[in-house]
């Protein structure tokens, strides 16, 4: 009847349900979600090669943090997962909204305007073909 203590069960429960895919996370980015998501959208579906290439050349802010979480999500599928290099292509991407640093601005006549500096946490997933 015992299946073990509950702990054991979801740790088992759990490492069936891992995803096998090799990730990159950026949390807390100093970039809108909205520009982020214009660069990624270039990048989804592409060959590695292909999409460093194009951060490479692409003129956004946001193609600086985004190429680094790429090497990152590269060395991980190498290192940790024991994928070949070669053979990845980007499979699926996500920028989210993070917490909105609000600020404010003074303007004329004593009134004050607020600035919304917006952060973003970025996601990479790659897939072997």
């Amino acid at each position: 009847m015992a299946k073990g203590h509950r702990s054991q069960i979801k740790k088992e429960r759990n490492e069936k349900q891992k995803d096998k895919r090799a990730q990159a996370h950026a949390r807390f980015v100093r970039v809108s979600n909205t520009k982020a998501k214009i660069v990624l959208d270039q990048i989804k579906g592409k060959n590695v090669a292909d999409a460093m290439a194009i951060l490479a050349y692409s003129p956004r802010y946001a193609s600086d943090v985004i190429s680094k979480v790429l090497k990152s999500a590269v060395a991980n599928a190498e290192n940790n997962l024991e994928l070949d290099v070669n053979n990845l292509y980007v499979e699926d991407v996500a920028a989210n909204q993070g917490p909105t640093l609000k600020r404010i601005r003074p303007r004329a006549q004593g009134r004050a305007y607020r600035i919304n500096k917006r952060t973003a946490h970025i996601s990479i997933y790659l897939n072997e073909r």
